[in-house]
């Protein structure tokens, strides 16, 4: 497994996060099962959040860890914090409480990394700073991070924040690219040319914060999934070639796609199924060339100024 630098942390992570957004319905055998595959293609990232499952998918991460406490030294397990129920929240006080139920179900006592789950328009940057502060002096986080958050809602937490942010969740893929699109169709009219978050891409390169793209075989907002989607043929066509030719599963192209691009992306994927990951994993003995890159982006419908 391929590895690249959390932010500016000087730790070393691998390329591809495994989200665990769908395992609290999997019985413990099948955990196991699942954080053996992770781990033997060498995944070491596991990424949470406190709302996946209501909680119930760190607790049921939390009994695996539990019953095999040795495989926790090689694991980096990341948490988010602020999705409550009809409403964000960047309290101080939550932001604590959250973290210690994390880390309860987590059966933890420490998370490798914290991050902001979505903006909160009511955020408070001194109960942030005070909130990360706290969670950093106590040993409960070691790093922190963002989600869904564009430079100038960065820029105002960093000017009171004093820990460094090294990781943004961002909604990224072959069929959901704007921060690419817009990238490309500078001094352009057009709709692709309409820079929806600020310019957070180039703004994460800047400051060698770690993007990591969520939900990459999804089109739209949870529209579906396009790989053997009729809404996307020409996409598949390409996708399902480049496979064929590097004999690796589609979704393992999909990933590829990410990891080739420079900014060093680590993906976030979100199986439950050991073979599906394993298939997925494949991507990283993948090496898209430019052109490759370039005719899977036009193939989901984009097009070059």
């Amino acid at each position: 497994m391929k590895r690249i630098p959390f932010g500016t942390s000087g730790q070393e992570v691998s390329a591809v996060a495994l989200g665990c957004m769908r395992i609290a319905a999997l019985a413990p055998a099948q955990v196991d099962v699942l954080v053996d595959a992770a781990l033997e293609e060498g995944v070491d990232f596991f990424d949470h959040a406190d709302i996946y499952g209501g909680g119930r998918c760190e607790e049921v991460f939390g009994d695996a860890l539990a019953r095999r406490p040795s495989l926790r030294g090689r694991m980096w397990i990341q948490s988010k914090v602020g999705i409550r129920k009809d409403y964000f929240d960047f309290s101080k006080e939550y932001i604590l409480e959250a973290v210690d139920s994390s880390l309860k179900r987590l059966r933890t006592d420490r998370l490798d990394s914290l991050l902001l789950h979505r903006p909160d328009a009511l955020v408070e940057p001194e109960e942030v700073a005070e909130a990360f502060t706290t969670l950093e002096k106590s040993g409960k986080v070691r790093f922190f991070g963002i989600s869904n958050q564009n430079p100038a809602q960065i820029e105002l937490l960093a000017k009171t924040v004093p820990q460094r942010l090294h990781a943004n969740q961002l909604q990224l893929g072959p069929a959901y690219s704007p921060m690419i699109d817009a990238g490309l169709h500078v001094n352009m009219v057009d709709a692709a040319s309409v820079v929806h978050d600020g310019g957070i891409l180039d703004y994460c390169r800047l400051k060698e914060i770690t993007i990591q793209p969520w939900s990459p075989f999804q089109y739209g907002f949870f529209k579906g999934v396009f790989l053997g989607s009729p809404e996307y043929p020409e996409l598949n066509r390409e996708i399902d070639a480049l496979a064929k030719s590097r004999r690796v599963a589609p979704s393992a192209i999909v990933v590829a796609w990410l990891l080739r691009h420079p900014a060093r992306f680590q993906p976030v994927v979100g199986t439950a199924d050991p073979s599906h990951l394993r298939e997925l994993c494949g991507a990283t003995s993948v090496e898209l060339s430019r052109p490759e890159w370039y005719a899977v982006w036009r193939a989901a419908g984009n097009t070059l100024p």
